[in-house]
């Protein structure tokens, strides 16, 4: 690691820049990026998910948030570089740091495909008295990286109609309508589960998302897609070509953009990256505003909610039959977090239509579930024990759509604080998938209907309570979300609408002693309509026992076990007829009828 920092220092020495920034990013602003596009890793050692690194001649920091600074204080030893705990006091933020060791006319550096532009126009702004100017052309990791790994160039495949509900001609058609309405000429697409959705395209660029890596620049009448010609097969080409989309070398956007003079651009800032929308600026007019794909893609069609229903009949029978196996075998033979989360793996991939994972599983034993985005690694990898509570949060990628589903199983005895807790986050879960509210709401204003049941204890959960969920695509999904607190830069507090997928995932971390966590999908839909307004309502996708065994039925109220027990009824009636005899048995023992009376 230091040899590396060297190596980048030297190399901005030649160039007279003073500060050189390292995000955790791609060309596209993905959430998870392939191996190639692990610079900051490759720089700092740090393998989290999230973090952005800051060098100088003479200092280098790594910020990341709360999830990961015990990780990162571990892997960040001997690297060279020091652990700033974001949003942790007196810890400055990343522009605020940049004020300050700037020297007066100095040079920021970065390379300018990983660093969106409206993250650029942030700093440039903080810096504005320092007179600095930004280096982006270069990237300085690539040039030190030997053995860097090679872009990711997987086989294109189409998305059938009888899986998309809508061909791509009518998605094309209504985002120029869109267009129209925003007076735009000119739309530039770089989100590649955009880009997926609109074409009714898929591939295996980014790990668990099943996404091509591209970028889309779209006229009235012309739609260019850069892209690698290799992953596209005569089928697809004609496909496309049918489509009247034009191919183009995926690298030459960046010459392609320069030659647009008066257009009015539509683009998201937040999502684009700053080398783009730099030669945009140009002779251009920017509309920065969300891609209306973002949008249409979140309402899902009645095609693809029926497909959905489908695809989590079959993750509930593989999540069904991993509870029946863990709960029979746990303690007559060796499990750890690795080696169960490898065999549930294994019970999805059974299922017609697996296509994979949506996201790398959370699983977690004991205090480890108290950091509720744990990744088990063979260090941390813990031994499961007939005692104590396990949670699993995993999902998978099906031709008929994404899943996401938790579930925090008792291995054996539990304490008392443990049952308490366990009853109020399963509570809590069903609460807010029984709400009904005004057409208009958004999550912020449906948050409380999960925590209150915290916050009148004095208690709390420190992520949002719910996420959209794509179709065969990203498991975290723009614009609807579910939280407290408003995050402008998560874009993720749009009206909730008709057909939209949310998870419902109200929790509880104890450091030290245990985590609970207990998740649903859910899709939004209309309930009466009446001289108040149309109401609209959630039902449950996902069909999964929620552990009796676990519960304090004393702590909860009628309309809570009327819920639950009606869950339950509709979990062993829709699973049971797709398992062996032992395990339908098993299913109408974890789905029984509880009462205020146990």
């Amino acid at each position: 690691m230091n040899e590396r920092l060297e190596k980048l220092r030297k190399s901005m020495a030649e160039r007279k820049i003073d500060a050189y920034v390292v995000p955790t990013s791609d060309f596209h602003e993905s959430e998870y990026v392939g191996e190639y596009f692990k610079c900051r890793k490759f720089l700092t050692g740090f393998t989290g998910s999230a973090g952005t690194a800051v060098v100088t001649a003479s200092e280098a920091y790594l910020w990341t948030d709360g999830r990961y600074f015990v990780q990162a204080q571990k892997e960040l030893t001997g690297s060279g570089f020091s652990l700033q705990k974001m949003g942790q006091e007196h810890v400055p933020d990343i522009e605020e740091y940049l004020e300050q060791v700037l020297p007066q006319g100095g040079v920021l550096g970065f390379d300018g495909r990983v660093m969106n532009a409206q993250m650029v126009e942030k700093i440039k702004e903080r810096l504005e008295s320092k007179q600095a100017s930004i280096s982006f052309e270069e990237d300085l990791i690539g040039q030190i990286w030997e053995d860097r790994p090679s872009l990711p160039e997987e086989p294109v495949w189409i998305l059938e109609e009888t899986y998309a509900g809508k061909p791509a001609s009518q998605k094309i058609l209504e985002l120029r309508q869109q267009m129209e309405k925003a007076k735009a000429t000119l739309h530039i697409l770089t989100t590649v589960d955009d880009i997926a959705w609109l074409l009714n395209i898929r591939g295996n660029d980014v790990p668990c998302n099943p996404v091509v890596l591209s970028y889309a620049v779209i006229t009235r009448n012309e739609f260019y897609l850069f892209i690698h010609e290799k992953t596209l097969d005569q089928k697809v080409k004609e496909y496309l070509e049918g489509l009247s989309v034009t191919i183009k070398p995926y690298d030459s956007i960046y010459e392609f953009v320069k030659s647009y003079r008066g257009e009015r651009a539509l683009l998201e800032k937040g999502k684009v990256n700053y080398a783009i929308v730099g030669s945009l600026e140009q002779g251009n007019k920017i509309l920065d505003r969300m891609n209306p794909t973002a949008v249409a893609k979140a309402v899902k069609n009645p095609t693809e909610i029926e497909n959905e229903r489908k695809a989590h009949i079959k993750d509930g029978v593989a999540m069904t039959k991993f509870l029946y196996w863990l709960k029979k075998q746990i303690g007559t033979m060796p499990m750890t977090e690795i080696s169960v989360s490898d065999y549930l793996e294994t019970l999805r991939r059974e299922q017609e239509g697996n296509l994979g994972l949506s996201f790398t599983t959370i699983s977690a034993y004991k205090e480890n579930a108290a950091m509720c985005h744990y990744c088990a690694t063979p260090e941390s990898n813990k031994e499961l024990k007939p005692e104590g509570l396990y949670l699993v949060d995993s999902g998978g990628q099906y031709y008929e759509g994404t899943t996401d589903i938790t579930r925090t199983v008792a291995l054996g005895p539990v304490t008392k604080e443990e049952r308490e807790h366990f009853t109020l986050v399963a509570m809590s879960m069903l609460r807010l998938g029984h709400v009904k509210f005004p057409y208009g709401c958004r999550g912020l204003s449906l948050d409380y209907a999960a925590r209150e049941l915290f916050w009148s204890r004095g208690m709390n959960y420190d992520h949002g309570t719910g996420h959209g969920v794509g179709y065969l695509l990203n498991v975290h999904e723009r614009p609807n979300g579910i939280r407290w607190k408003m995050v402008p830069e998560r874009m993720d507090s749009g009206i909730l609408e008709e057909g939209m997928i949310c998870s419902d995932e109200p929790g509880i971390y104890i450091e030290g002693s245990h985590g609970i966590r207990t998740e649903n999908m859910m899709v939004c839909k209309k309930a009466e309509k009446n001289l108040y307004g149309q109401f609209m309502e959630f039902e449950f996708l996902t069909f999964v026992p929620i552990d009796l065994d676990a519960l304090d039925v004393s702590l909860m109220e009628d309309r809570d076990i009327a819920w639950l027990n009606e869950y339950h009824r509709q979990v062993y009636e829709k699973i049971s007829p797709h398992l062996n005899e032992e395990e339908a048995k098993w299913l109408k023992y974890a789905t029984r009828e509880i009462s205020a009376g146990q």
